[in-house]
């Protein structure tokens, strides 16, 4: 394929996690535990909420939606790096590239897109308690979940298209384990010093910004909750609590990423294995443990699952 007087590369060659035989079979098990809870924690949240007439709720059916993303996140890089831990040779087609970065920001966008629209529900819920249902009825709360996805498609579309027209001509190893504008910016053949502005102005400055109102929307609503009292009082501090927990956990290792310049360091990976394996795991745990409506909601389901199962 040809681009000018360039030759575009036909593949890309991952560096990987490392280099050592031994830890990377010591990773394969790792990752592969962790992966597979992720499927099944997120998996566990959309059965239970699917299934149980009690949680048929706006703040649930966001709840589901963000297992969805969770699952098909994580789903991106997760089975490539598996298969790369047990290979000498780690690479990806060009094409695959741009797809795994496509819906890399495609589901990552509508992620912190569906966090959002998730402080939304919490603040309607407590500053409006008694049009909660009117205002976020299930018609809403569907515009808004394909509200994100599309938000994520346009900022994917986005990145693809700045990468896109770029010359890759010469190196082809990417300093990492899978495809991001950061590693992959840096083997254009060309001057890309006003891009990575571009891009870290797009990615890295909208999302501190963004984290920067959610965290105070997040204190509005707490503040608001000084004038509740009882029980409700304290199930709205446990449910703000877990949506900040994941708040931050999402946008901090996003905000390292992206909102500085696109030179490799020595924590990159570590950093990069957080944000796209362990996050994912870590939402069904911070919701379901510090939930009791969603605990007590799965023992009613295994409850009504154990009899069938003896049959």
């Amino acid at each position: 394929m040809e681009q000018g007087n360039h030759t575009r590369v036909r593949e890309f060659i991952f560096q990987g996690l490392t280099q050592s035989r031994d830890l990377s079979r010591l990773l394969f098990l790792l990752l592969l535990l962790v992966y597979t809870a992720t499927l099944l924690g997120n998996l566990l949240i959309m059965v239970t909420v699917s299934c149980e007439s009690r949680l048929q709720t706006p703040m649930y059916f966001l709840l589901r939606n963000l297992s969805v993303l969770d699952i098909c996140f994580s789903s991106i890089t997760a089975p490539k790096v598996l298969a790369d831990l047990l290979s000498e040779r780690k690479a990806i087609s060009f094409r695959g590239c741009l797809t795994q970065m496509f819906f890399f920001h495609l589901l990552g966008g509508a992620d912190i897109f569906s966090l959002s629209v998730m402080a939304f529900d919490r603040y309607v819920a407590i500053s409006k308690p008694l049009h909660y249902v009117t205002v976020m009825s299930r018609g809403r709360c569907t515009a808004l979940i394909v509200a994100s996805w599309a938000g994520g498609f346009v900022h994917s579309i986005v990145q693809i298209s700045l990468l896109l027209p770029l010359p890759f001509c010469g190196p082809n190893v990417v300093d990492g384990f899978y495809c991001d504008v950061p590693q992959v910016l840096t083997l254009a053949c060309t001057d890309t010093f006003a891009l990575e502005l571009l891009m870290i102005s797009n990615n890295g400055l909208i999302s501190t910004l963004w984290f920067v109102f959610l965290l105070v929307s997040y204190t509005v609503i707490l503040t608001m909750l000084r004038s509740h009292s009882g029980e409700g009082r304290r199930k709205a501090v446990s449910t703000c609590t877990a949506h900040i927990t994941v708040v931050t956990l999402h946008f901090v290792p996003c905000i390292y990423v992206y909102a500085r310049p696109f030179s490799a360091l020595p924590t990159d990976r570590a950093v990069s294995l957080t944000f796209t394996v362990i996050i994912p795991v870590l939402n069904p745990l911070i919701y379901t443990l510090r939930n009791q409506e969603m605990k007590a909601a799965m023992r009613r389901l295994r409850r009504r699952l154990g009899p069938s199962e003896k049959e």
